[in-house]
C-alpha cells in the first residue's frame, strides 16, 4: 500500500478502481482494509474509485502523538483527498470514521461531495463512554483478559443476536475474534480510545452542506441507531435509513444490504 507525508505525518492508504472518487474511513483500531472484503468490490463494479485509509494510530500510519482528536482526523482524509486530486470525493466512515466524515464535511466542504456515515453518533452517551472508558482503563493498567473471554464480550457487543443465532457462525466470529484478541493493544489504538468524545456537535452539523445519509443498524449496541437518527435530524435535508438484523458491524454482517444502500445514495 502506498505510504505519503499528508498533514505531517505519514498515511497508509490504497487505491483501487476508475471513476469519481469515494474515500472509505475506518472506526477506532481497524485498518482500511477492513473495507475491501465487502464495500470495495461493490463500489468499483459500481463505477467508483475507491480509496481506503489507514487513520493515524494504525500501522503502518504514523501512530500519532497523545491527544489527537476528530479534527486531526479528519485534516488527515482532508489531505488524502486533496492528494488523489483534490475537488469534491463522496465520504464513508462508520463508527469512529463517522465521527470524522461528519467533521470534515463540516471542514472542508469544497472536498465532499456526498457523506455517508454509519453507526455514527453526534452527542456523548453514558453507555458508549462507559465502554470506551472501560476500555482505556484495561490497557492502562496492563489487563489482557483471556482471549476467548475477549472474543466472547466483542462478538455480542459488535454483533447482531441473529447473526449469534447459528452456533457454527457464532464459532466463526469467535475464532476471528479470538485471535485478534491476542494481540497486545498499540500507543496508536490508546491515541484513538482516548479522543475527546465529551462535546455535543449536533447543533454545529446544521451548517453540514453536503447530501448526507445515515445509515443506523438495528441491533448495535455499541452505537445504538437513535444517536444516528439523532444526527440525520441535526443535518439539513440528510436521509436515515436502519438496516435489520445486524450490529455495530453491519456493513460485514448485513453487507449486501449495506452496499446496496451506498450504491443507491452515491450513484443518484
Amino acid at each position: 500500500m502506498p505510504i505519503a507525508t499528508l498533514n505531517g505525518i505519514r498515511l497508509s492508504f490504497d487505491v483501487t478502481g476508475t471513476g469519481p472518487l469515494v474515500l472509505l474511513i475506518m472506526g477506532t483500531g481497524s485498518p482500511g482494509r477492513v473495507w475491501r472484503t465487502y464495500q470495495v468490490p461493490a463500489l468499483v463494479k459500481a463505477g467508483f474509485r475507491v480509496a481506503t485509509i489507514d487513520n493515524r494510530g494504525i500501522a503502518p500510519s504514523d501512530e500519532g502523538a497523545p491527544g489527537m482528536s476528530f479534527a486531526d482526523l479528519a485534516a488527515d482524509a482532508a489531505a488524502l483527498i486533496e492528494h488523489l486530486g483534490g475537488g469534491r470525493a463522496h465520504v464513508v466512515g462508520t463508527s469512529m470514521g463517522g465521527r470524522i466524515t461528519q467533521e470534515l464535511a463540516l471542514a472542508r466542504p469544497d472536498l465532499v461531495g456526498k457523506a455517508v456515515m454509519l453507526a455514527t453518533a453526534g452527542r456523548p452517551h453514558p453507555m458508549s463512554h462507559a465502554l470506551n472508558r472501560g476500555e482505556q482503563v484495561l490497557i492502562e493498567q496492563g489487563v489482557q483478559l483471556p482471549p476467548e473471554y475477549a472474543a466472547s464480550i466483542k462478538a455480542v457487543l459488535n454483533l447482531s443476536p441473529h447473526t449469534l443465532e447459528d452456533p457454527a457462525k457464532a464459532q466463526e466470529w469467535l475464532d476471528i475474534f479470538e485471535y485478534a484478541a491476542s494481540a497486545k493493544p498499540t500507543a496508536g489504538l490508546r491515541a484513538q480510545l482516548a479522543i475527546d468524545r465529551s462535546q455535543n456537535r449536533l447543533a454545529d452539523y446544521a451548517r453540514i452542506t453536503a447530501p448526507c445519509l445515515i445509515v443506523g443498524f438495528a441491533d448495535d449496541r455499541m452505537t445504538p441507531s437513535f444517536l444516528g437518527r439523532e444526527v440525520a435530524a441535526a443535518i439539513p435535508g440528510a436521509r436515515f435509513v436502519e438496516i435489520e438484523r445486524c450490529g455495530h458491524y453491519g456493513y460485514i454482517e448485513r453487507p449486501d444490504e449495506v452496499n446496496r444502500v451506498l450504491v443507491d445514495f452515491l450513484s443518484a
